[in-house]
């Protein structure tokens, strides 16, 4: 492993490090609310969208370099049945993912005025109040047991520490703009999936998710699995 920081994953390294960086400091952090003082709401949303952007650019373009045959580092040993876990856990996260942005959720950019509907946590919200957070997470943690390498590691590690952190800060952010309406909005919600159903402080409606959108995300997962080939090189579905 003496080679393992060759210069394709220096800059994987990097990219990640910019990734949680940037969630976790100035996203997640008092730095978010004296930059958006400096240069508003607004203008604090868009820099942090164009920074975003870059990252994930940046990220994808350097997870190539560092899993190419010069630069690849496998570090674990992968059994077969790991090979099935991202398929099989972007099921739930799929409906997660479609149920998060298909109704009112005051957990997403902008959605903090749904805190103020007469019964905020409907459908998927009744599961988890961050089902969005929770789809890149469960995304995360498929491919992160599915790859052995090094790569992988800070790419898929990167993206779940995000996802993770983001959840806890989402909540002081909210809690910070509207107090009163978000302790109203917590209390019959939860963070982990089910804990708030489990305690009895929600009740799971399944009619409020629907079959439509049960098969919108059956159809994402396939297009994923279709596509899996073309856009990541390898097949989604084990041989």
């Amino acid at each position: 492993m003496e080679d393992a920081f060759d210069p394709a994953m220096t800059r994987m390294t990097i990219a990640a490090a910019f990734w949680v960086l940037l969630h976790v400091v100035l996203a997640g952090s008092p730095l978010r609310w004296i930059v958006a003082g400096k240069i508003g709401e607004n203008g604090f949303r868009g820099l942090f969208s164009i920074l975003s952007v870059i990252g994930i650019v940046w990220l994808a373009i350097a997870y190539g370099d560092a899993t190419s045959a010069e630069s690849f580092y496998g570090i674990r040993l992968v059994e077969p049945w790991m090979l099935w876990t991202p398929a099989v856990l972007m099921v739930p996260a799929a409906i997660l993912l479609v149920g998060s942005v298909t109704q009112p959720n005051p957990t997403m950019v902008m959605g903090e005025r749904h805190l103020k509907d007469e019964e905020p946590a409907r459908g998927i919200l009744r599961v988890t109040r961050h089902p969005m957070l929770w789809s890149f997470l469960l995304w995360g943690i498929g491919h992160f047991i599915a790859n052995g390498d090094l790569a992988s590691v800070f790419l898929f590690g990167s993206i779940m520490l995000v996802a993770a952190a983001g959840m806890s800060s989402i909540d002081r952010k909210q809690a910070r703009r509207d107090p009163e309406r978000w302790r109203r909005f917590a209390a019959v919600t939860s963070v982990v999936p089910f804990m708030a159903i489990l305690a009895g402080k929600n009740r799971f409606v399944f009619s409020e998710i629907g079959w439509s959108r049960i098969a919108i995300a059956v159809a994402l997962w396939v297009a994923i699995v279709a596509l899996h080939p073309l856009v990541a090189g390898v097949p989604a579905l084990p041989s």
